[in-house]
């Protein structure tokens, strides 16, 4: 009698743990840098605050990790991202790195090969892949702007990842969207960034 109660006992237990397994939500990570942390904005405010709300309204089922720190480079992603991958285990990687990189002059080779690493960390755990690129001032010149954009369209077309082209477009010239450093968008500026991203981002994502 007692043999039978632990039994039913132990197969209630299995099938608690198999239902919350089966309709576990699907995760998606962002790796980025202040942009992507919601440097100066309010909690519910970054763009990555806005995908969340816009997956539940498409009646999405997935769970976003924002594993973004601001002031992040390429190395310091690279070097986050084994044990942020272990905690979330995401199924998409959402990489908006490299802005860090550029503003400071860091070498392309190395924002490369970081990125990359980073890449193959991800797809090399069956991980769809998201890279949103980046473009620095004029300032920097010519030789150096324009092989920073390079770095991502070669990657996307190295390693056939989907390329966001720039996480600004649209509004990278209008001091309006901009906080009072001139680097980090405002609130109203968020709704435009996912806008960016989302048409990127929706193939990817599952519609079952």
């Amino acid at each position: 009698m007692k043999l039978g109660i632990l039994c039913r006992s132990i197969m209630y237990v299995f099938l608690i743990c198999y239902g919350l397994q089966a309709h576990a939500k699907a995760t998606i990570l962002i790796l980025g840098d202040s942009l992507s942390a919601g440097y100066g904005l309010q909690a519910n405010e970054s763009w990555v605050n806005l995908l969340e709300v816009k997956l539940k309204d498409n009646k999405l089922d997935y769970a976003v990790a924002n594993g973004s720190v601001s002031g992040a480079t390429s190395a310091d992603g690279l070097k986050a991202l084994p044990d942020l991958l272990k905690t979330y285990q995401p199924q998409i990687l959402v990489i908006a790195l490299g802005c860090n990189d550029g503003l400071r002059g860091n070498s392309l080779i190395i924002l490369r090969s970081n990125l990359a690493q980073i890449i193959k960390m991800a797809t090399t755990n069956n991980i769809k892949v998201l890279l949103v690129g980046f473009r620095i001032p004029d300032n920097y010149g010519p030789a150096y702007t324009e092989g920073f954009a390079k770095v991502y369209s070669e990657l996307s077309e190295e390693y056939n990842v989907p390329l966001v082209p720039f996480m600004l477009n649209g509004f990278a010239t209008d001091s309006s969207y901009f906080q009072n450093d001139h680097l980090h968008p405002t609130a109203a500026a968020q709704p435009l960034i996912l806008d960016n991203i989302w048409p990127y981002l929706q193939p990817m994502l599952n519609h079952d």
